[in-house]
């Protein structure tokens, strides 16, 4: 609280970071947090809870009024707004019909319209603050009506001019270091037929899936994007920042899916919802492991007449999960990146096989010599678990590759089920090829 204090001190003069405030309120105890709530300057404070974990937002919010909501809202860009609204609308509904209700009639349409697009829609994620201009317009008379804007704080984060006809519909996209050394006594259109270089702009349609939009601006390094409808017409712009955080979630939620875990559900503080989740995941892991288990009853007189099989057959399994989970993880990732083709199957399967093929040869050797030193009769024991070794990790390296690959050409997310797949084959094939080679060569 006391560190809260300094820094609104300090910072009297100069703009407040809510990245700063967020952090020092992270590390606030329940009565202190909703009490350095009210210190902290309403137009920032629709920011701060953004940032904040979602835990965060219900103290957040019940610790202002409607006005004091409709203030922190109204400072948000378009995009921010929506998705602050969509939050309240989760904790209390009847809070949020009051708050938007309070909203210029604008913001209402803005939040309205992006509210009205799929979560997967680029038109989702877009801004409506745009910085536009019309081709005949002369450059003094832009450069000055882009200061007056950027004075009055209506404008945020601009670094892109995008030149529209007078029907609104996009022609050129130009950086404002480019608008600079344009001749300010001349109009758009005539420094643009004047230069040698290409104005055309890198645009994404309002409906085109998020993921597609990520990938152009990586591919092409940009900064912002403009967003437009089937005419054409400007609706917004998707900038840069608004990417990393969607790169960060889709990173996030990745990793939680590849662990059998629903990211969503995990932000919730509800202890027994979060279980619930969980327990579906290790309830299917538990039908697998039975069914692992059933293998191994198949050959329950082998394991009862050489012991050695019961220490060496973990080995076997664990290296096989471990080799997939290496393969599926690389696999799910490039599929996320969009570095596999769509007639890339083949030559990542190939790819995987080789791999798995070398680092199967060279572990059924490591593993085959040290059996055949550590049990009696152990040259057939170490044959037996090197053909076993090699064979597990091929299938690992092969099925690691073609479940993510399967599961994308179905339309399935690569990482949702993948590592429950993957555990139970390499499971399943490392302990029926251990024990069924072991049945065949040593009894």
């Amino acid at each position: 609280m006391n560190r809260l204090k300094l820094y609104l001190d300090e910072n009297k003069e100069n703009e407040l970071h809510p990245s700063e405030i967020a952090n020092i309120l992270r590390d606030l105890n329940e009565k202190s947090f909703s009490d350095a709530i009210q210190l902290i300057p309403k137009d920032i404070i629709g920011d701060i809870a953004l940032i904040l974990p979602d835990r965060y937002f219900g103290e957040i919010i019940e610790s202002l009024d409607i006005k004091e909501l409709g203030k922190a809202i109204s400072e948000l860009e378009s995009d921010d707004q929506t998705d602050f609204m969509q939050e309240l609308q989760e904790h209390n509904e009847q809070v949020a019909s009051d708050v938007f209700e309070t909203l210029d009639k604008e913001d209402q349409i803005d939040i309205i319209r992006l509210q009205n697009y799929d979560e997967d829609h680029a038109g989702s994620y877009m801004q409506t603050e745009v910085f536009t201009a019309v081709k005949n317009e002369v450059v003094k008379d832009v450069v000055s009506r882009f200061a007056k804007l950027k004075k009055s704080n209506e404008l945020e984060n601009v670094h892109t001019l995008f030149i529209t006809s007078k029907e609104k519909t996009l022609r050129y996209s130009i950086g404002l270091e480019d608008l600079l050394i344009f001749d300010f006594s001349k109009t758009l259109h005539e420094n643009i037929k004047e230069s040698n270089e290409s104005f055309e702009p890198i645009t994404a349609r309002d409906t085109d899936d998020i993921s597609a939009v990520v990938h152009a601006f990586e591919e092409y390094d940009l900064s912002v994007m403009p967003i437009i409808n089937n005419k054409n017409m400007l609706l917004g712009r998707i900038t840069s920042d608004d990417i990393y955080d969607i790169i960060s979630e889709q990173a996030t939620e990745q990793m939680y899916h590849l662990a059998g875990v629903d990211d969503e559900a995990e932000e919730d503080e509800e202890v027994l919802r979060v279980g619930k989740k969980r327990a579906s995941w290790l309830g299917l892991n538990l039908l697998t492991a039975i069914l692992a288990s059933l293998v191994i009853g198949l050959f329950s007189d082998t394991l009862e007449s050489i012991v050695a099989l019961a220490i060496l057959m973990p080995i076997v399994a664990s290296m096989g999960g471990n080799a997939g989970t290496q393969t599926l993880t690389v696999v799910v990732r490039q599929l996320a990146l969009g570095d596999i083709s769509q007639n890339d199957a083949t030559r990542i399967i190939k790819k995987e096989l080789a791999i798995s093929l070398l680092n199967g040869i060279l572990f059924a050797i490591i593993i085959g010599i040290i059996a055949s030193y550590w049990f009696d009769n152990g040259i057939l024991l170490g044959i037996v678990i090197a053909l076993s070794m090699l064979i597990n990790l091929i299938m690992a390296g092969f099925f690691g590759a073609t479940i993510p690959l399967l599961l994308k050409k179905m339309d399935v997310d690569p990482a949702i089920g993948s590592t429950v797949i993957l555990t139970t084959v390499t499971d399943i094939v490392g302990f029926f090829s251990f024990l069924g080679l072991a049945t065949i060569i040593l009894l």
